[in-house]
């Protein structure tokens, strides 16, 4: 090993240690996990109330449909709401500066983020995905190619979707600016054929979705989790795998060219006194 990497390879450890032990706390907050269980418990009862309702022209449950398509949403929204949040979050309380003054302390940030963002997306995955095969019938689960697929769609996801949420999270100044990530991505997962096939949309609704990652995760999962036959009611008359693996691989290129750049920029102009000065202005806003 030469001295060059040993560094670099001390701070990648000390990222995935600080990692796993936030992680590993967060599951024992209470707080934490009913920020997990909440949305999940809401998708479910959506789901449930949907069982019975059919996707237009087959006889699948609309629930079924929906379930794959959410753990879609719940990949996208953790790389680019989450993401977004927490870098605007500890950019204001200082510990962006105080990973900045550390030697490679700006990897090891990174990588327990990641650590971080990915537990919580597999956590949350889980958590809609096994009850969700209890009380929803249809889903592929028996097949080892479904599970394969599935494993591929989660990773390339996160891959596309964590380096664009640090870009958007470096362009707040404050984690009270989230909503500004937050309610575009609603919108998105709006027109996404998320909650129902994107093909009874407007064309130009379909297109505009096709251009974001949003869409390609829902997809993704359905072809992974949903028969066959449920591919003829997708744009297309199919599941698409080349087009969504150029057009996630697209968007992790992309965001890894631009996260980089952005988070240099960003840890730049971080100091002392710009920290000083955030809080000052967040105490103000809080004593107001």
């Amino acid at each position: 090993m030469t001295s060059d990497l040993r560094p670099l390879l001390v701070a990648s450890r000390a990222g995935l240690s600080r990692g796993r032990i936030e992680l590993r706390q967060g599951f024992t907050n209470a707080e934490t996990l009913w920020g997990y269980l909440l949305p999940t418990v809401v998708l479910l009862v959506v789901m449930f109330f949907a069982r019975d309702a059919t996707v237009p022209g087959t006889d699948f449950s609309l629930g079924g449909q929906m379930l794959p398509s959410s753990l879609g949403m719940l990949v996208a929204f953790g790389g680019l709401a989450t993401v977004a949040a927490i870098i605007a979050t500890e950019r204001e309380d200082g510990t962006l500066l105080r990973a900045k003054a550390t030697p490679n302390g700006m990897l090891g940030y990174l990588i327990s983020r990641i650590v971080v963002v990915a537990g919580m997306g597999l956590v949350s995955s889980a958590l809609l995905l096994v009850p969700g095969s209890f009380l929803l019938d249809g889903l592929m689960l028996g097949n080892p190619v479904a599970w394969l697929t599935l494993a591929g769609v989660l990773v390339l996801g996160m891959v596309a979707t964590m380096p664009i949420g640090a870009v958007l999270g470096s362009l707040l100044s404050n984690p009270r600016e989230v909503g500004l990530v937050t309610l575009p991505i609603m919108g998105l997962v709006a027109i996404s054929g998320i909650f129902y096939p994107v093909t009874v949309m407007p064309g130009w609704v379909q297109g505009l979705a096709q251009v974001f990652p949003v869409y390609w995760l829902g997809l993704g999962m359905r072809s992974a989790l949903l028969p066959d036959a449920m591919a003829a009611v997708e744009l297309g008359g199919s599941w698409r795998h080349l087009e969504t693996l150029l057009v996630l691989g697209g968007w992790a290129v992309a965001g890894l060219a631009l996260a980089p750049v952005a988070l240099r920029r960003m840890a730049r102009r971080e100091s002392g006194a710009s920290v000083a000065a955030r809080r000052e202005k967040a105490m103000q806003r809080v004593t107001w």
